[in-house]
């Protein structure tokens, strides 16, 4: 009884931020297992994440950190340090973090290859942008 009554249960949720979509993933309660939840126009995310957060216990966001090959950061960055204040002053009480996303675009297809998806639905951006949210999340967990 202890282990679980200590514990506060809550959800880490990770995003793959893009000008146009962004894929979310979400870990269970008990922040164990990471899995893609879905993929929102970036315009509507915001409006998103605050009936989400108003409905489940999220204690961590974690955005994709996009860097060149030279670690230095990458175009989009200049469209996510906007949205991580935002997110600061919405969510005070959500821890921000962040995680390098580096080929989690190239993993999310060659996943989709290794489970079978068929050629025409690995072509959905949205399900390779919600794989690669998940993939951010799985290297956040396997970094704690």
């Amino acid at each position: 009884m202890g282990y679980f009554c200590q514990k506060k249960l809550s959800r880490i949720l990770a995003l793959d931020f893009g000008r146009k979509r962004t894929g979310i993933a979400v870990t269970d309660e008990l922040q164990l297992i990471a899995s893609g939840l879905i993929t929102v126009e970036t315009q509507k995310l915001v409006s998103f994440l605050n009936d989400y957060l108003r409905n489940e216990r999220v204690s961590c966001i974690v955005i994709g950190e996009p860097k060149q090959m030279n670690n230095t950061p990458s175009e989009s960055e200049a469209m996510i340090q906007p949205l991580i204040s935002r997110l600061h002053k919405l969510f005070p009480d959500i821890q921000i973090a962040r995680q390098d996303e580096r080929f989690t675009s190239k993993m999310a297809v060659q996943a989709m290859i290794d489970g079978g998806v068929k050629k025409s639905k690995r072509r959905n951006k949205a399900l390779v942008d919600e794989i690669s949210a998940t993939l951010i999340l799985q290297a956040y967990l396997n970094r704690l």
